[in-house]
Order: C-alpha cells, then structure tokens, then sequence
C-alpha cells in the first residue's frame, strides 16, 4: 500500500482531513468517533452491490443501517431527504447517530443534507465513490438538494469529520461518469493549478486509461485546491466563487433540461466553453490561452448534444434563478490566464448571449 496525501480544511465549524488513500474504504470505521451512536450509510444499490462488502466489514463491529437512495439527479429532491429521515427514526435514530454518504455526488450533497438537518444536525463522514464527488462534491460541506426552478437551491454548509477517497473504486466507475468527473479536473487546473492543467492536456492517453500515478496526481491535486480554496472562505464570500467556474451556465442547462439529460460534469463542461468565449469576447484572455483551454475540455467529450428545445433566451433567463445572482446580478467566474480567474459583474446580456451561443452551435 502507497501512502498518499492527507488535506487539511480549516474552517470555523470544523478542522477535518481530506484523505486520498488506495484501500482507505476498507479502514473507514477508524475514522468513525468511538462515541458514534448506530451508523446509517446513505447510498445507492448499485455502489453498495460494488463496494458493500468492503464498507460493511469495515463497520463489522459496529452498529450500522443501510438506507438506499434511488439515484439521479431528478430524485435529489427534499421528497426522498424526508423519506430518509423517516427511515432513521423508524430504526432508532437519535442524536448520537452518525451519516456516512457513501455514494457519488449526489449522494454526498443529499446525504450530508439529511445529517445537516436530522435533530438540527447530527455528524457526516463523506466517501465519496465516483471522481466527480471526490474531486467536487464531497469536500468542503456544501450540501442540499434541487428545486424544479434550480439545483441546489436549498441546502446547509454542514462540515464533514472526514473525507475518505479511494481511488481504487473508480475502476467499476462507467467511462462516461469517469469523463463527467475529468471536466471537473481540467476546471480545476483551469482556475488554480497550471501543472495540473499541463497534465489534462499534455498526458490525457494516461487519465483516460486510468494510470495510476497519473490518476492518483491529479485527484489529489484537485483535493488539494479545495481544500485550500475552502479553508480560505468557507461560505463562498469571495475566494470560494472561483470553484463555479462554468457553473452558473452549466447550473441553467442542468435546470433546463429537466436534471435528466447532461451529467453535472457534462454541464460543466458546457459553461467552462461558454466561460472561455465569454472571457476572450471581453479582453481578459489571450486566444492561444482560450484555444489551449477548449482543446482540452474536448479531450475528455464528447458531451451529449443539446436538445432543439434549449436556447440562449431560455438559458441566459435560467441564470437569474441561480443561487450566485445577487441583487439581480450575475456573477460570472472567468479566467484570465491558465491557472487565474476573476469574478465579473454586469456583464453586457448580448455578450453572454453571444458566448453561449459560441458553444451551443458547436
């Protein structure tokens, strides 16, 4: 067994670690407080039909319960937190009782919802499955669930204890949620890390066949930025932004399109392009920069075409129900250079609506 990093994320509510390790799902009861009352592990049958066995003899000497979530980024919704939470008092559930989100994305977000707000708030350990919620959506304690006017649009900053990444179980990961969460990596290179966004370009042969140092460089890279980006500005006051990179178009597609048609790294994937275009139509990036960054996201695609019913008007409309519009303005995070970003406010419509149309004819 290779050691491998352990992050620090420093915040008010907690200093928990961040651990990328080969092999640490089959010791996560070491990192489950001694004191924990029953265990209720949120995941989806097929992770628990790949990896149950690992986690359950992990817990072997503990008490734990299983509660499955259906799966989809349609179904997370407060619906299934509330059947969640009926679960848990149904099985003896109290305040001593701990939640692990065992799952992928989605998982993480409405997992560490329900410990968030379960007796106003009971503790959550992350373990995170695919390479989207390892790199993304695991770290940092954003939690919540989507409304059919926008995702993510309610939910609770609820710092884990821990945040347990394995790499070796993305081996059973579908190429396609693989590719999903590679859109997340190249964003991370693209808005803090140049060497990670030379590896993204220049080493893709290595990623796409999941090379293992290449592999395990660039998730705990992309762990790494969190980590420091989180510890620095917790509540998305300022630092923090830089991470929806491609987000507040991304955000608007997912919404648009039902929650059903893109995968949220594909989305994001779709504003980072839009993002690039809008940042070189307003001067802040060089083209060889813009090319270099297009070029790269096209590596991991392709992403799923964009429905006849999706149009900028709709699109652009979409943005204002985000939940990082304030006071009526959109903030876009846009890059300046490989490894630099700037937040941009009362951005001209005809400007975005030109960007995005960039994408959308491509």
């Amino acid at each position: 067994m290779r050691l491998m990093p352990s992050f620090a994320v420093e915040t008010p509510q907690r200093t928990y670690p961040a651990i990328v390790e080969r092999g640490v799902l089959g010791r996560a009861s070491s990192h489950i407080p001694e004191s924990a009352g029953t265990i209720f592990v949120v995941t989806t049958r097929d992770v628990w039909e790949f990896y149950g066995d690992q986690l359950r003899d992990s817990l072997a000497d503990r008490k734990f319960e299983v509660l499955f979530f259906p799966g989809g980024e349609e179904r997370k919704r407060i619906a299934c937190v509330e059947a969640m939470a009926e679960q848990m008092v149904e099985r003896g559930a109290d305040r001593s009782s701990i939640v692990v989100a065992f799952g992928g994305g989605i998982v993480n977000d409405l997992g560490g919802f329900l410990a968030a707000i379960f007796m106003r708030g009971v503790p959550v350990i992350q373990i995170p499955t695919t390479l989207l919620a390892q790199v993304d959506a695991a770290v940092g304690g954003k939690t919540g669930a989507n409304l059919v006017s926008g995702k993510n649009l309610v939910g609770a900053f609820h710092q884990p204890l821990a945040v347990l990444i394995d790499p070796e179980v993305l081996g059973s990961l579908p190429e396609r949620e693989y590719h999903a969460g590679l859109y997340e990596v190249v964003k991370c290179g693209i808005i803090r890390s140049p060497q990670l966004f030379r590896t993204m370009a220049d080493r893709s042969d290595a990623v796409l066949n999941h090379d293992p140092e290449t592999l395990d460089f660039i998730i705990g890279e992309s762990v790494r930025i969190k980590a420091e980006v989180v510890s620095a500005d917790e509540r998305e006051g300022d630092l923090r932004r830089i991470l929806n990179f491609g987000h507040t178009i991304g955000h608007a597609l997912e919404a648009e399109t039902g929650y059903s048609h893109y995968l949220h790294g594909e989305a994001v994937a779709f504003g980072m392009r839009a993002a690039v275009h809008l940042s070189r139509f307003l001067g802040l990036l060089r083209s060889p920069e813009a090319m270099s960054m297009l070029s790269t996201i096209e590596l991991y695609g392709p992403i799923p075409d964009t429905p006849k019913s999706v149009t900028v008007d709709k699109l652009i409309a979409r943005t204002y129900q985000d939940k990082k519009t304030l006071k009526g303005k959109v903030h876009f995070v846009l890059s300046n250079a490989i490894g630099s970003t700037r937040i941009v406010t009362g951005v001209d419509e005809d400007t975005v609506k030109a960007a995005v149309e960039q994408v959308l004819r491509t």
